[in-house]
């Protein structure tokens, strides 16, 4: 049985893009497949700088189509290199160019024992506190959000960012939003496709956010860790120079006792604690009254047990909720609100505690 063109885009998914894990096909590079009989011609489209890249995808996608049993395999690779990028993508190419996280001030990850806490939330709003406030000092763009739950990637959809990030050589160019640059799992695949990795590949990915996303000067970047303290939280921990860890955090009782487990972890890679952030803390009705839904006082009780600050309240607040849902964070949607005013506080601490 002969190849065919389902056999060809099948050979096309083994390569993968030089210092990505990601295949060409999902990063969109394929730009037609013609096969006749066992000969088969493809063309590919890659805009970069560095001449090695198109040179090992032409190599590596020869190889996997004649693995997959065509005789003949053409592969031509059109090359765009960018010159005059539009500001929101310029780039410094060549040898010139600086990719992780060396010009950052601080990085700062925001960690939970447990999920279902929305520390994705709180990340995603902080982020844009952040943002305006240091827009009104005169440093705007100067925000970064790494997205780091891979398995269950929230942050651009909150953050309503969509499309692939661009690619310069072996550097992904982080997209941005409310003056906030962005990666996340969730631009690197479909959006219904489930992430099926083992540790490796994980650990992999997280390991290019930090080194092969090109996130340029910035006063914070801010590390959205997944739920729990396995080994992605471990590692990163480790391997990232981390300022501190913000922990997310209900008031129920169940939430803060793996909160405070979560959050040993960074007392034993010596990651100093910021302090502790309640979310859902309250609901207030029209008239201004609080109604304690899920307990009271757990995020202060952690806290103190952690020798750490406690940060404030996130009240429980519809406008959140569809901020999250239509990618416009509070601190936009509804500046006045409850919540926009408590994030905006933390904002302000947190850039105190780094000596901002």
């Amino acid at each position: 049985m002969e190849p065919d063109t389902q056999a060809a885009q099948q050979a096309l998914r083994a390569v993968r893009y030089p210092g990505f894990s990601r295949d060409i096909v999902s990063f969109g590079l394929v730009r037609g497949v013609e096969v006749t009989g066992r000969r088969v011609a493809v063309g590919l489209a890659v805009t970069t700088a560095d001449p090695e890249v198109p040179r090992r995808i032409h190599a590596d996608a020869v190889a996997a189509l004649k693995a997959a049993g065509f005789a003949e395999a053409e592969v031509t690779v059109s090359v765009t290199v960018p010159r005059n990028a539009p500001a929101a993508a310029q780039v410094v190419a060549g040898p010139t160019s600086e990719a992780g996280v060396g010009k950052v001030r601080a990085i700062v990850a925001v960690a939970s024992g447990k999920g279902g806490v929305g520390k994705s939330t709180v990340a995603v709003n902080l982020a844009a506190a952040l943002s305006r406030i240091l827009a009104e000092r005169g440093r705007p763009d100067a925000v970064g959000l790494m997205d780091c739950d891979i398995y269950g990637p929230s942050v651009p959809l909150m953050l309503g960012v969509r499309g692939r990030p661009l690619i310069e050589g072996d550097v992904l160019l982080p997209p941005s939003n409310f003056g906030i640059r962005a990666i996340s799992m969730g631009l690197l695949i479909d959006e219904d496709a489930p992430v099926i990795w083992r540790g490796p590949m994980v650990m992999k990915t997280i390991s290019q956010f930090a080194s092969n996303v090109r996130w340029g000067e910035l006063d914070v970047l801010l590390v959205d860790l997944p739920p729990g303290t396995g080994d992605a939280q471990l590692s990163i921990a480790q391997s990232m120079a981390l300022s501190g860890a913000v922990i997310v955090t209900t008031p129920q009782t169940a939430a803060v006792a793996v909160a405070l487990r979560g959050a040993s972890m960074f007392s034993q890679v010596k990651v100093p604690l910021l302090g502790v952030v309640e979310n859902m803390s309250y609901f207030a009705d029209d008239q201004g009254r609080r109604q304690h839904l899920f307990g009271q006082g757990g995020g202060q009780r952690a806290a103190a047990q952690l020798d750490t600050e406690f940060l404030g309240e996130i009240p429980l607040d519809p406008a959140v909720r569809q901020g999250a849902d239509h990618g416009i964070p509070v601190l936009v949607s509804h500046p006045d609100s409850l919540p926009a005013r408590a994030f905006h506080a933390l904002g302000l601490r947190l850039l105190q505690l780094l000596g901002q």
